[in-house]
């Protein structure tokens, strides 16, 4: 069993048919699905070993051991693989306070070590992954994105919707539901789709948002389709790709956002001010205009999406 691999994950030493890989976000599932491995978001079935591969958040590496862990008998061989930039250090130093550690092996940045795992109940109480509330009535788990609660810049985006909302609408990467609720409570919604690319993330999103006009979708935000357009896109979209700012990805959620409206649809958007998603906003829309903000936020709404494909306009008299 591999819990965390992703697709660019060298599985090379791996026996594919003796192998089951946990990976519960969207992308890296497809993308290890096409390469004919079993992926699953829950593992299942009897397991002779387990490799780790670190997330970032000690709270989610945490619930990967215990997963793993769960899954494994006494006497059994737990890899943990990760960066420095993951903790991989911090982590190994954990271990050896708890269990035998050996098979200390480094390689460019990063480290993988050997557990053998001892007798039942050597793992710390509060290591599994368990639900926290973020907000009233509302739940999350570790690894979602802003688990301890509502993400500021969200609230920033909630504050400047308008009172009435169109009756058909997508939360772009709507994570554990919380901009969704607020949503649904602005008359004129009639339909709202939740896509969010991490399971984890969705399955608290479908416990936070018990509204029967709610539908969810576990998948890639920059390619979701749906079979017509809608009329509305709200979102807060991801600006970072591991530790590193990525504004392409921002970039490509607003291409993604006009390839699902009508023309007479409208974008909004929430942004960390320095971002700088208006160029890309004025090629996939005709009408892009700032709501307002902070100093660490703006609010950005867009409408006239231009379909993919379509060129803009050229004024008269003017040539190529």
């Amino acid at each position: 069993m591999l819990i965390g691999a992703g697709a660019a994950t060298d599985l090379a030493p791996f026996e594919p048919d003796r192998l089951q890989i946990v990976q519960g976000f969207y992308p890296d599932h497809r993308a290890l699905v096409a390469q004919g491995y079993e992926v699953v978001t829950e593992a299942s079935g009897d397991f002779d070993g387990a490799v780790v591969f670190l997330p970032r958040a000690r709270a989610e590496a945490r619930a990967r051991i215990a997963e793993a862990v769960s899954w494994l008998a006494p006497g059994a061989s737990l890899w943990i693989d990760g960066q420095k930039t993951d903790g991989i250090d911090a982590v190994m130093k954990e271990m050896r306070g708890l269990a035998p550690v050996d098979e200390v092996h480094s390689r460019a940045h990063g480290k993988i070590f050997r557990v053998i795992l001892p007798a039942p109940g050597w793992l710390p109480d509060g290591w599994a992954a368990a639900d926290h509330e973020a907000a009233p009535g509302m739940v999350t788990r570790p690894g979602v994105f802003s688990a301890d609660g509502p993400d500021p810049a969200s609230q920033a985006l909630l504050a400047h919707l308008p009172e009435k909302l169109p009756t058909r609408i997508v939360d772009l990467g709507a994570g554990w539901g919380w901009l969704a609720a607020g949503i649904l409570t602005h008359p004129g919604v009639e339909v709202l789709h939740l896509v969010e690319a991490d399971a984890t993330a969705l399955a608290c999103a479908r416990r936070n948002v018990c509204d029967p006009r709610a539908q969810f979708h576990w998948a890639d935000a920059l390619d979701f389709r749906l079979p017509e357009p809608v009329n509305g896109v709200i979102m807060n979209p991801p600006f970072h790709e591991g530790r590193a700012a990525d504004p392409k990805l921002g970039a490509g959620f607003i291409r993604a956002a006009a390839g699902l409206l009508t023309g007479a649809g409208r974008l909004w958007m929430v942004a960390n001010r320095h971002l700088p998603y208006e160029q890309v906003l004025r090629e996939c829309f005709a009408d892009v205009s700032e709501l307002g903000g902070d100093s660490r936020f703006k609010i950005l709404t867009a409408t006239g999406a231009r379909r993919p494909g379509s060129k803009r306009p050229q004024p008269k008299g003017r040539k190529r």
